[in-house]
């Protein structure tokens, strides 16, 4: 999987670090809320898969994250391919190992009014997206998300909730492409080391951009 549709991942699968919140009950969109006033740092792991409109053969991968606010995280893929993106506050590398390749643009336009933004974002989400209840089924309880901005990389995304705990996202794109996750093993506001924010290009590794 190439570089470019990679950091397309890292946009769909970093909103879906979105946690446990610390208070019970309440409607969905509260719950929201007292993750965007509470929650500010994280870690856990993720798994993801790719369903394309052509009915090709889903994309699964899977892989751990950190984050904490405002705009640092680390996004590393385990499974199939190992991959580690790292946003340090101002700019976001992308690493490709099995290329030894790594791509790096200021973390602004890396991001912008995308997924990303409700998870390592100030947490103004009203600036950049329409929220909405989108009711409940399979068990959970769902919220829309949809960007104002018109060159949005996804047309929706949605949050599923069972009680507290954020357990499901479903991101969809333009080209009616589906991405699911679904969040294990996560840890709220854990003490990180900052150092795991910051990114050392490896030893001969390509560059590309700032």
């Amino acid at each position: 999987m190439n570089v470019t549709r990679r950091l397309g991942g890292l946009w769909l699968a970093l909103a879906a670090m979105l946690a446990p919140l610390s208070a019970q009950g309440g409607d969905v969109m509260s719950r929201l809320d007292r993750f965007l006033a509470e929650v500010r740092s994280g870690q856990g792991r993720f798994t993801q898969v790719v369903v394309s409109r052509s009915g090709r053969r889903p994309q699964r991968s899977a892989g751990d994250f950190a984050f904490a606010r405002p705009n640092r995280f680390l996004w590393v893929y385990t499974e199939p391919y190992p991959q580690r993106l790292v946003g340090d506050g101002q700019r976001l590398w992308s690493y490709d190992q099995d290329l030894n390749q790594v791509t790096v643009k200021p973390l602004g336009e890396a991001l912008g009014a995308t997924p990303a933004a409700i998870l390592a974002g100030e947490g103004d989400l009203s600036r950049n997206f329409e929220l909405a209840d989108n009711g409940s089924r399979d068990g959970l309880d769902w919220i829309a998300a949809r960007p104002k901005a018109a060159d949005s990389p996804f047309s929706e995304m949605e949050l599923g909730f069972a009680g507290s705990e954020l357990q499901a996202m479903v991101i969809r794109d333009s080209f009616g492409q589906q991405t699911e996750l679904q969040f294990e093993r996560f840890e709220v506001n854990p003490t990180l080391a900052p150092q795991i924010f910051q990114f050392v290009p490896p030893a001969g590794a390509d560059v590309i951009g700032q």
